[in-house]
């Protein structure tokens, strides 16, 4: 006896060929970005400013994490962090130019180059970054044993968490052509579980460490703080974020820093208060000071 379920009355089911082929008008809000090959898909080379760091995003969690962290490391004085960030527009296919596949092969946002030394260091993955970082300007990551693989595991888990929420919840419940009961009531099952992970942590640490702010939480925040928030995929009713309450207080908390607000703005091409780019704090101040 097989175990597999028939489809619903209401719905086809989907038989699978025997060799999958790319369907170009399969739908979908990105369907026209997303494809089964790498590689350029033109040439374009990209812009390098004066600065040690270029970055090369947009304003999305995961570029949201690395913007962040910079504007953390200057708040500290750390002079070497200043970076010029570069508008990359994934909806023109930016992510395919040469130059930036030169930096990051996946064709994924965010693309860093580190320019501070003799040689160029490319960086791709935005948690890569934040370790990099952290390692060259000696914050955000705890000495001691304990705290530091708190810190790690938690990042970590925030890469492996966060597919799930986008690429899965976020797609099938916002971006996809039509509404599907199955992946969007599995996905939802799963980030209702993360965030029950991240409620309780947080019940018993003020942050994702312990008691000390680190890489982890920019790199959890940008995702599971705007979820917790109600920003994202206009999922605040159906997913009940409100009643994670401990997760709550650490979103708030961390987005009341000033480097996490002028962070979150960076290569915004949307909302009130945003910067498309940044060459120096003047263009994140504009932007803050404007009535």
């Amino acid at each position: 006896m097989s175990d597999e379920q028939q489809a619903p009355e209401n719905q086809d089911e989907y038989v699978p060929p025997k060799i999958w082929e790319w369907d170009q008008e399969s739908g979908g809000r990105f369907a026209n970005i997303n494809r089964p090959i790498a590689g350029a898909t033109h040439d374009k080379e990209l812009p390098i400013g004066d600065h040690p760091i270029q970055l090369y995003s947009l304003g999305t969690p995961n570029g949201v994490k690395v913007t962040v962290m910079l504007e953390e490391l200057l708040a500290l004085g750390h002079e070497g962090a200043e970076y010029d960030a570069w508008l990359i527009n994934i909806g023109e296919g930016d992510q395919f130019g040469s130059g930036f596949v030169d930096i990051n092969p996946n064709s994924k946002i965010p693309a860093m180059m580190d320019r501070s030394g003799k040689q160029p260091i490319r960086l791709f993955e935005s948690a890569s970054m934040l370790v990099h970082l952290s390692e060259k300007f000696g914050e955000f990551m705890p000495k001691d044993g304990q705290a530091r693989a708190e810190a790690y595991s938690w990042l970590f888990w925030q890469m492996g968490s966060a597919p799930y929420l986008g690429g899965g919840f976020g797609h099938f419940y916002a971006y996809a052509p039509y509404k599907m009961e199955y992946p969007i009531n599995r996905f939802a099952m799963e980030v209702k579980r993360q965030m029950d992970v991240l409620d309780r942590h947080l019940a018993d640490n003020e942050f994702l460490a312990g008691s000390v702010y680190t890489i982890a939480d920019m790199a959890t925040w940008p995702w599971y703080g705007a979820l917790a928030s109600g920003l994202l995929y206009d999922s605040k009713e159906f997913l009940q974020v409100h009643t994670y309450e401990h997760l709550n207080r650490w979103a708030k908390q961390i987005a009341e820093r000033p480097a996490v607000q002028r962070g979150a703005i960076v290569n915004r091409p949307w909302g009130d208060k945003s910067a498309l780019e940044r060459h120096s704090a003047a263009d994140i101040d504009a932007v803050l000071n404007a009535d």
